[in-house]
């Protein structure tokens, strides 16, 4: 079954000082249960590690570390 999504990419700024992160919005189709696939596939060819929790209300978290650099992808079901 598709399901419609919300993607929240988060990217955390490496410098101490500074709190601000670039985030990106974005609406995606996927099959349901294919969201770790998903993840995986976005990152392809990158040495990356995945943290994943899942909140209520349809709301999915993946923390990945890629070369030290901390992102965030937060899903969110439409």
């Amino acid at each position: 079954m598709i399901r419609e999504y919300e993607m929240t990419r988060e990217i955390f700024n490496k410098c101490s000082g500074n709190q601000m992160r670039d985030v990106f919005l974005e609406e995606l189709e996927l099959d349901d249960g294919k969201l770790d696939e998903f993840v995986r596939n976005y990152f392809a060819g990158k040495n990356i590690s995945i943290e994943r929790s899942d909140g209520g209300r349809g709301t999915t978290v993946f923390d990945i570390d890629i070369s030290e650099q901390r992102q965030r992808l937060t899903f969110c079901e439409i």
